[in-house]
């Protein structure tokens, strides 16, 4: 199945039970919401989470975009992005976590075709406030797919320190050659795919859990992701939203696997965070999209200082503005993207006798760190990247 074929089978399974589709919102959560990007499919609707009726009705579902910036220095691998997609239902005060465990395991064995040996479930084990999650555990037991018990936070999901949280249940795929092996705790093969929270409780400062006012089941399932399990392929980057930029980031400059990765899912993520109104600053999210291409610039200069995302084909730009339904034009996005490398390079030249002089009497301190930083606006990673220059 292609990207469009799993967002319809996912949407129709949870139509044809009664789920009304929720529209995707922007990576800019509301006014008033501390987080800087949505992260999770749940965010959004947190209100409803806690209590407020939805003028949709209690069973919900949708695809959302999402940034976490929690995975940034995974990125590279075969699984991880910044900027990815996420199915979501939703069950507000409404059926139960077996029932949710039921139909996942239905959809991803009738609907999506995935072999019964490829499956793997994990379910909270219990710590020092509740005991452990012995609905889902017999549930998936009672379905035949093999189960754990995990420890600590390992099946616990929130969205920060506090707010709304919960037990989880993870399903793994395996994603390996030849018939499964070992565990998701032994071998990195299985891959998390779909997660099903029960979003039951509040988590306040100071720790204490308070029951919410319903109890809910939230569940998250990486399209990407499920994309690789379906199309049969190594990585996230074979899909169809990262297959233009490998081809094209890839035809371009020759790098090698890990770093094509890291700045094809940089320039990608930008777009995105571009298309949804976020300008480069030095402060919140117009941070987050500075570090973005100012790590895709250090990955390519540390090769070839005479590379430039000037010479990006359109093609990538325009492929992901238009999968993310975004009105921004490609010659904004190159504007933006060419703005940010003339600083940048600004910023390199400026910063390169300064960091000479200070590392010819020995290893930096953390007062060097902070007066780079204070004085010329030279961030920690940057200082450390000019250290790496000489050696």
């Amino acid at each position: 199945m292609n990207r469009d074929e799993i967002v319809r089978t996912f949407l129709d399974f949870y139509r044809e039970r009664g789920h009304r589709p929720v529209s995707d919102s922007s990576l800019i959560p509301p006014p008033g919401d501390p987080v800087l990007f949505t992260t999770s499919g749940m965010h959004p609707l947190t209100p409803h989470l806690e209590g407020r009726p939805h003028p949709l009705g209690r069973r919900l579902v949708n695809v959302q975009r999402c940034l976490r910036t929690t995975d940034l220095d995974e990125v590279g691998d075969r699984t991880h992005l910044t900027v990815f997609e996420m199915l979501g239902s939703w069950s507000l005060g409404d059926y139960d976590v077996a029932q949710s465990l039921r139909w996942g395991h239905q959809l991803l064995r009738e609907g999506f075709g995935v072999e019964p040996d490829r499956l793997h479930a994990t379910v909270f084990g219990g710590d020092g406030q509740l005991g452990p999650d012995r609905v889902s555990l017999e549930t998936w037991a009672e379905l035949g797919v093999p189960v754990e018990l995990t420890r600590g936070e390992d099946n616990w999901w929130s969205n920060g320190p506090t707010g709304p949280c919960g037990p989880d249940s993870e399903i793994f795929v395996w994603t390996g050659d030849g018939p499964p092996r070992g565990t998701p705790g032994t071998d990195d093969r299985w891959m998390e795919v779909w997660n099903h929270v029960q979003m039951r409780y509040h988590r306040h400062d100071d720790g204490r859990l308070e029951p919410l006012r319903q109890p809910n089941v939230d569940t998250g399932m990486g399209l990407e992701r499920l994309e690789m399990v379906l199309g049969g392929t190594r990585s996230v980057f074979e899909g169809d939203g990262l297959r233009p930029w490998v081809r094209g980031v890839g035809g371009l400059w020759r790098l090698d696997e890990v770093p094509l990765r890291q700045v094809c899912d940089h320039l990608r993520s930008g777009v995105v965070v571009i298309g949804d109104g976020v300008r480069p600053s030095n402060t919140g999210r117009g941070y987050v999209l500075r570090r973005l291409v100012r790590r895709v610039l250090t990955t390519l200069w540390r090769d070839d200082p005479s590379r430039t995302l000037s010479d990006l084909p359109t093609e990538p730009i325009r492929h992901t503005l238009d999968g993310f339904g975004q009105q921004t034009g490609v010659g904004e996005v190159r504007e933006v993207f060419g703005g940010e490398e003339r600083r940048f390079r600004e910023l390199l030249r400026r910063g390169r006798p300064l960091v000479r002089r200070r590392r010819s009497r020995g290893p930096l301190t953390g007062e060097d760190y902070r007066w780079l930083h204070d004085t010329h606006g030279l961030p920690r990673d940057l200082v450390d990247h000019l250290v790496g220059e000489l050696g």
